[in-house]
């Protein structure tokens, strides 16, 4: 069985226009955000082989944090440049692309490309993924070539305001 997690960045900054995007850090919020969302998933004991992101700043902020929270060394994030500015498409190339020795990713992206890629993997809908949400699936699949194929099963969707907090 495989598991995919797909997690949109956490709350970006806007302070300096003179960034590129790619650039653009986590502010005050996101900072926040991430690692109470990584410490949910510890709560609920779910486990990640392998963690994969987008290049931009952000995103690799979203996930080094997540990983400092699981008790993985940042050195050992994936960056996969097409990650950034994604498409439905890209997000399926990554996945089947995926070594079958791990059994649960989790990936770090960007909208509007994620929620669609979300919208594709089960009958679950949704508008948006606000940041630093997480949506999971789980597939019988035993590599991931066949991952999607194989009929995803919607497993969880969660994001910070789902418990109250305020902006």
């Amino acid at each position: 069985m495989k598991t995919l997690l797909i997690i949109r960045h956490a709350k970006s900054s806007w302070d300096n226009a003179d960034l590129n995007d790619i650039d653009r850090p986590l502010n005050d919020r996101g900072k926040r955000d991430a690692p109470v969302m990584a410490g949910r998933l510890i709560k609920a004991g779910v486990k990640t082989d392998l963690f994969v992101s987008s290049p931009a700043k952000r995103a690799r902020q979203t996930a080094g944090i997540f990983m400092h929270e699981f008790g993985r060394k940042e050195k050992e994030l994936v960056i996969i440049q097409q990650l950034y500015h994604a498409q439905v498409q890209d997000f399926k190339e990554v996945v089947a692309s995926i070594d079958d020795r791990y059994d649960s990713i989790a990936l770090f992206s960007h909208n509007p490309g994620i929620t669609a890629f979300a919208n594709i993997l089960s009958s679950v809908r949704l508008d948006n993924m606000p940041t630093c949400s997480i949506f999971a699936v789980t597939s019988p699949a035993e590599s991931w070539k066949g991952f999607l194929s194989s009929g995803p099963t919607f497993w969880f969707f969660d994001y910070p305001k789902s418990i109250g907090e305020k902006d």
